[in-house]
């Protein structure tokens, strides 16, 4: 890719092996059979990619270092896309970070090393580099890679560039210089058990001026900026084959209405549209959501 991408994505890029059982999910003792398997590209920032150059969003990436294995696998998936790999980096002799998933319908549950890679010491990431930036219309950034996760938000502040980040405490400068904050409901546990998403949109308003969204699977969406009211939207219903990657897709509708200048409410059911459509095929990198398809579902049910 020689021209400058429109959007720049750092974050969680992965080898991920995914697992879709037949008959639902793992039961202890029991028989599971496998109806199909892939090893493709995931991580919030890998699906994002795909999912953004499906909508025709051309895309440079870059964040976990690429292992032996993850390496040939990406080339080949990205050959014909518009996603540029020059930023990223190998892992010499290392098969690279990877994840295994099993999915059984609304059920999944991921598998990996996270937990011995982050606390081992080392970097396994890149460190943002400001000429990958600079020129980008957009971009997305994932919280989990600390000091450089945070350079990645002020090299973007300082070229006037709007970022999406997804999960980032109320009390980060993550949260707080981003165009859009996309809060998992399984993140509002760091939280506390009780706490209210009402009482979680009002902690998280009154630190930011951009748009926070609150999303809580098939439940109702809250969203709203600081000074203003809270507002809400139902999800869309649709049949469930896999919701692995329903998140990071949601992540790149909203990068994709930054593009295009909508305001919160159709950032965010455009974003939820988006995330909709995904989570009915499987697996998602070789069957990402289009354009009219997800125009349909929006024209189909009413906001």
């Amino acid at each position: 890719m020689k021209h400058t991408p429109e959007v720049y994505l750092f974050g969680q890029i992965l080898g991920t092996h995914s697992f879709l059982l037949k008959d639902g999910f793992l039961q202890p003792d029991t028989y599971a059979e496998i109806a199909a398997q892939y090893f493709l590209p995931g991580g919030e920032t890998g699906n994002a990619a795909t999912v953004l150059d499906a909508l025709g969003v051309s895309v440079r990436m870059d964040g976990t270092q690429i292992g032996t294995a993850v390496l040939p696998m990406l080339q080949a998936f990205y050959a014909d896309r518009q996603v540029d790999l020059s930023p990223l980096q190998p892992m010499p002799d290392d098969p690279g970070v990877m994840d295994y998933v099993v999915i059984g319908g609304q059920v999944r549950s991921p598998m990996g090393r996270f937990q011995a890679l982050f606390s081992s010491g080392k970097r396994w990431w890149s460190i943002p580099r400001e000429t990958d930036i600079t020129g980008c219309r957009a971009a997305a950034i994932d919280p989990f890679f600390g000091a450089e996760s945070l350079l990645a938000a002020e090299l973007c502040v300082k070229h006037r560039i709007p970022y999406v980040t997804i999960d980032a405490r109320h009390d980060s400068a993550l949260h707080r210089y981003a165009a859009v904050n996309v809060i998992s409901h399984e993140c509002t546990a760091q939280y506390g058990a009780a706490a209210a998403p009402e009482d979680l949109m009002e902690l998280m308003k009154q630190e930011k001026d951009g748009l926070t969204i609150l999303t809580q699977g098939s439940g109702e969406m809250l969203f709203g900026r600081k000074g203003g009211p809270t507002h809400r939207m139902p999800a869309f219903c649709v049949p469930v084959k896999s919701t692995l990657g329903a998140g990071d897709t949601f992540k790149a509708g909203c990068v994709y209405a930054l593009l295009h200048g909508m305001n919160d409410a159709e950032t965010v059911r455009f974003a939820a549209a988006c995330a909709a459509v995904a989570i009915t095929r499987f697996p998602l990198p070789l069957h990402p959501p289009a354009l009219p398809e997800i125009h349909a579902l929006m024209n189909s049910q009413a906001g």
